[in-house]
């Protein structure tokens, strides 16, 4: 379906909201009233015109659209309506400019912040940390934003959501090899989680993932973690996982690459290895001795 008229239309549109705004402005404006009203009439025109930018596929001209929307709407203070335009400029502009698309994020959660709406403000924190992810491949900024929505999340008492943001941290943290903040992480959820009769099974996981990285760390270190779980955890001592642990622990110490391997490889033959599994299993087998570093 062909929209360039669509487009030509908003391009009007907006020019036409442009000069009510001006005209709000000035003395004559001013005299005979009807400023504000000016205002509010323009402020729906630029989000029409936002809209048949939308249909013709012009994300920027979109954006730009809304976001002229919601500095009308602050200048009528109305806060939610503003914070509500920039997020429609932030998902406009994720796909054509995504630093811009943070900064229009970035404005609504202020609002949402200065409102007490902290739950909102989180979900967009979250928002701004998948762009980082995807476009912008900047993980340091996306776990900040990650580490803040989980902080408004548990402010709010909401800790099934703040717990969600907490494993992403968790997992890039290993990633960029920060382990110990990694495994204050999974320690932290697990212990939330295996007194949860829904989510107890979880627990196991995440205690499995702890002791990966103190194993990356210091062999001792993940023998006494791995028992720490256990005592915490009756559970743990029976899964798959912890019993992997123990098969990795005595191969490391015997300096056993291959029986490492088969270890892994047997558990992987029922539990498939994620990436994130096989890259930190990878580095605990590069530290035995004479070691070629692939799990083959």
């Amino acid at each position: 379906m062909d929209n360039t008229g669509k487009e030509k239309e908003a391009i009007q549109l907006m020019a036409d909201a442009d000069k009510k705004v001006k005209s709000s402005g000035s003395f004559l404006g001013g005299m005979f009233g009807g400023g504000p009203h000016k205002v509010e009439e323009a402020c729906e025109m630029y989000c029409r015109a936002a809209n048949m930018f939308k249909m013709a596929k012009n994300w920027n001209g979109a954006g730009n659209a809304f976001c002229k929307a919601a500095r009308l709407h602050l200048q009528l203070q109305n806060k939610h309506d503003c914070a509500t335009s920039f997020i429609d400029a932030g998902n406009a502009f994720k796909k054509s400019d995504p630093n811009e698309a943070i900064k229009c994020l970035n404005a609504a959660i202020d609002i949402y912040t200065d409102m007490g709406r902290f739950t909102i403000a989180a979900k967009h924190h979250i928002s701004i940390a998948e762009v980082y992810e995807s476009e912008l491949v900047d993980i340091e900024k996306a776990i900040a934003h990650y580490e803040q929505a989980a902080d408004y999340y548990k402010g709010e008492e909401s800790n099934s959501s703040a717990n969600k943001c907490l494993l992403k941290v968790g997992a890039y943290s290993a990633q960029l090899e920060q382990y110990q903040k990694a495994i204050e992480i999974y320690e932290q959820v697990g212990a939330n989680t295996m007194d949860n009769p829904l989510l107890k099974y979880s627990a196991k996981e995440y205690f499995f993932k702890a002791a990966l990285c103190h194993f990356i760390v210091d062999e001792l270190n993940a023998k006494i973690a791995v028992e720490k779980y256990e005592e915490m955890f009756p559970a743990f001592s029976d899964s798959r996982e912890c019993k992997l642990l123990k098969k990795l622990l005595e191969a490391h110490e015997e300096q056993n690459s291959e029986a490492f391997t088969d270890a892994v490889k047997e558990f992987d033959s029922i539990s498939r290895l994620d990436q994130w599994h096989t890259t930190l299993l990878l580095r605990i087998k590069k530290t035995i001795q004479g070691d070629e570093g692939d799990l083959k």
